[in-house]
């Protein structure tokens, strides 16, 4: 029996310093939060899960709604920090860093978290989801960088190149027999991709 888990990663949501925890979807964000909702509208849907972040939270919140279920928020599905607060990197340094993470999962910058560690702490609960909702459908709200290292743990060929193209929002249904990813395919189409 097939287990279906949707990940979903949040729309548009403008970096706020400091506020990593909190800071919210942009209009065009929610506009697009209504847009997963209607894709998944159809969808029977057992649970929906997120990270702790309001980003996360708010790109599912309409679903839960229509479906008229709770969002379950786990902080072990945080988004992996590729670097320390303190740590001053450009944008493609931290590219680079990502890049790097990726071929070397014990790597990350100092004060960061490497994907071996993020792995270790995201998994656990994505083993509990599987088991608890064997042979049903799980939503989860999420970033794109725990995303990809959640889809790396089962499948390799999912890292940088394949974080890198993807988009706010974005949607990915997994498909699992047991606890290994049979499948793998993207749901989310926006004109607005290109």
């Amino acid at each position: 029996m097939n287990t279906t888990v949707y990940m979903v990663r949040h729309a548009e949501s403008p970096f706020v310093f400091g506020e990593e925890r909190t800071r919210g979807l942009s209009q065009k964000g929610l506009a697009d939060a209504k847009e997963v909702a209607d894709i998944l509208a159809d969808v029977k849907v057992d649970c929906i899960v997120s990270s702790p972040y309001t980003r996360a939270i708010q790109t599912v919140q309409y679903l839960a709604e229509f479906k008229n279920l709770t969002i379950d928020v786990y902080e072990e599905l945080i988004e992996r920090p590729i670097k320390g607060l303190d740590y001053k990197a450009s944008w493609d340094h931290l590219l680079e860093a990502i890049e790097k993470s990726f071929s070397d999962i014990d790597f990350a910058l100092e004060g960061g978290e490497t994907t071996r560690k993020a792995q270790e702490r995201a998994i656990p609960v994505i083993h509990k989801l599987l088991n608890d909702y064997y042979g049903k459908t799980i939503v989860i709200g999420t970033h794109g960088n725990i995303m990809t290292i959640i889809m790396n743990y089962y499948n390799k060929n999912y890292g940088y190149h394949f974080w890198n193209s993807t988009s706010k929002p974005d949607i990915y249904k997994l498909i699992f027999v047991q606890d290994q990813l049979k499948d793998i395919e993207r749901v989310w189409e926006n004109i607005s991709d290109g």
